[in-house]
């Protein structure tokens, strides 16, 4: 039965469900520490989408093959986003039952001149991605990934700060002893974006030269990587905090970890479509896209027509294809868009309306809206949809909360307004996070636990 009031999930769970609760926890810390980027977090979700014999749809498309109920298929977009559909028995302009989240987070990007030599010290300018707060990236050590790609195409990928024995890189900080000007700022300039620069050596190639320092950290990576300065006109790197997820707690009942949002939507959402492997009527969908964290822009972002095309090829290689199919399929649909809730911090009590609210330990988390000062921004779901979904839950055994991001005139939004324009039924859900968009963010195990439950739940009863 669904808890919609202030308890917690731990008091109702079985040895076997504390058993598969770590089971799922296992596999998701895992995919936290070598899911950092979008394309890491693609490559991953292909390599399990394999395993449950999803097939691409480009091989599918180039073989003249006609799909038919129960083939189960991928596409990628740019390496960056993925979308995978199990066909069902129903006609599609019938609609989809779509989970839906991101793969991209908070980070540094480097630049595409980055590398210079300032006191005998080489650093990487970078330009950061997504609402952070600068200060917290100063003195954190921190992981180099990513791909560069050369003149001849040749895509070499890298990851240094992650294995052990990897050297790791840091933002530096300006010792407490002089820094009484930078404590007078306020806390959104007491470190400047222009300040998030990477410290990346200290030693010389030969003493007293020009720059002999930065020669030296390009002599090390054309030695190891074959890359030349100019590469980097053509680079994707990120810097992220170096290190793997962990228990959090004497109890181990959290899960600290950097991208966390939304990762663990993504592989909750994943996880759920891959499990949920029975005849069904709807055609399900998982899609994770890239680019929220800065608006959903882009090729790879949710604004682009990525989603709509592919939907196109697969209506097409069922031989169900028609402008008109297309647009019913889309307003027919229904979508859990899955992003992370801010969950109530007792030492920020006042950033909360604690009768509206999610707690960590509590479940699933639905926001009937998003958006700030009068909903800005909001797609804010009909109240027909949440009692279709709550008698979902509720038929499954999911625990949920109800809840908003923050007070009236606090809070942000997520993908979910998009996927609204093409009519279809949508609405928020995903997991609590307690310091979210910080370097490293906490989760509760039973909430991811109950998120997957809901999200299965949803494929199977949408």
């Amino acid at each position: 039965m669904a808890k919609e009031e202030k308890a917690s999930v731990w008091s109702s769970y079985t040895e076997a469900d504390k058993e598969a609760l770590e089971k799922l926890a296992a596999g998701y810390r895992d995919f936290l520490s070598t899911c950092k980027t979008e394309r890491e977090s693609v490559r991953e979700a292909v390599r399990q989408a394999e395993g449950a014999g999803y097939r691409d749809l480009q091989d599918v498309l180039r073989s003249g093959e006609k799909l038919k109920a129960g083939d189960k298929v991928y596409a990628v977009n740019m390496k960056k986003s993925i979308v995978l559909f199990q066909i069902g028995e129903e006609p599609l302009e019938q609609g989809l039952a779509i989970l839906g989240a991101h793969i991209d987070t908070c980070r540094l990007d480097v630049k595409q001149n980055p590398l210079y030599e300032d006191g005998g010290l080489a650093y990487l300018d970078t330009h950061y991605y997504g609402g952070i707060k600068k200060y917290q990236w100063v003195t954190l050590p921190l992981a180099l990934h990513g791909v560069v790609v050369k003149k001849d195409g040749t895509v070499v990928e890298i990851c240094i700060g992650e294995a052990e024995g990897d050297p790791v890189f840091c933002v530096t900080d300006l010792l407490i002893h002089l820094s009484q000007e930078q404590m007078k700022k306020n806390a959104a300039k007491v470190i400047e974006g222009e300040d998030l620069d990477i410290l990346v050596g200290n030693y010389p190639l030969k003493d007293g030269e020009k720059e002999s320092v930065k020669a030296g950290v390009l002599k090390l990576i054309e030695e190891q990587y074959g890359i030349e300065e100019e590469d980097f006109l053509s680079a994707e790197l990120v810097l992220v905090p170096a290190g793997r997820a962990r228990d959090l707690g004497f109890d181990r009942s959290m899960i600290l970890a950097y991208g966390q949002d939304d990762r663990v939507c993504a592989y909750t959402s994943l996880v759920a479509m891959l499990e949920s492997d029975g005849a069904r009527q709807r055609t399900s969908c998982c899609l994770l896209v890239d680019k929220e964290e800065i608006g959903s822009v882009g090729a790879t972002g949710m604004q682009s027509h990525f989603f709509e095309n592919i939907l196109a090829e697969l209506m097409n290689a069922c031989g169900q294809y028609s402008e008109l199919g297309l647009r019913r399929c889309l307003a027919n649909s229904k979508m859990l868009s899955s992003d992370v809730s801010s969950a109530y911090d007792a030492l920020y009590a006042s950033a909360y309306d604690k009768k509206n609210v999610a707690y960590l330990g509590r479940g699933m988390v639905f926001n009937k809206f998003t958006g700030a000062r009068g909903k800005s921004g909001s797609n804010d779901a009909n109240a027909e949809y949440l009692g279709e979904i709550r008698r979902m839950l509720e038929k499954h055994d999911v625990h949920f909360q109800l809840a908003e991001l923050g007070r009236v005139d606090l809070g942000g939004g997520t993908i979910a307004y998009i996927m609204s324009l093409y009519g279809m039924q949508v609405i928020d859900s995903g997991v609590g996070v307690l310091s979210m968009h910080a370097p490293w963010e906490a989760t509760s195990k039973v909430d991811i636990y109950e998120t997957k439950k809901g999200y299965m739940a949803f494929l199977a009863e949408a």
